[in-house]
Parts: structure tokens; sequence; C-alpha cells
């Protein structure tokens, strides 16, 4: 499973989700689908706009999580 680590990263960067959108011209919406892993997808143009507000890499946004029993 792929998990999308923003809630993390919001919280190490004390912005709040509002913040965020306001920074990157992103829908507070969409950033909270994101923020609650519920996206089926994110597009590149998007990550890049959250690395570069964030000041991180995709790396610290998106995560894998092996399924259980899997190693």
């Amino acid at each position: 499973m792929i998990r999308i680590r923003l809630d993390y990263v919001l919280l190490d960067n004390r912005m709040k989700l509002k913040d965020l959108a306001e920074a990157t011209g992103l829908a507070v919406n969409n950033l909270s689908i994101l923020k609650t892993n519920k996206a089926r997808a994110i597009r590149f143009s998007t990550l890049d706009t959250l690395c570069k507000a964030l000041n991180c890499s995709p790396g610290d946004l998106i995560e894998y999580v092996p399924a259980e029993g899997q190693d």
C-alpha cells in the first residue's frame, strides 16, 4: 500500500492545511483527500508544488507500507 504522509509533514512544518492551500494555490478539499489517504493518484506537478511549499522531497510525502502477511 502506498501512503501519503502529508499530515506528518504538515506537523513537522507547523502548518495547517489552509495555510498550505494558500501557499500552493491547491484546493483545500484536494489537499484533504491527500491528507486522509483517500487519493487514488497524485500528479507529478502537484507533488512538485507540495515539495516546494513544504521544503521536502517526494520520499518525505510518500511511503510504501507492505500489506499484512507480506514481507
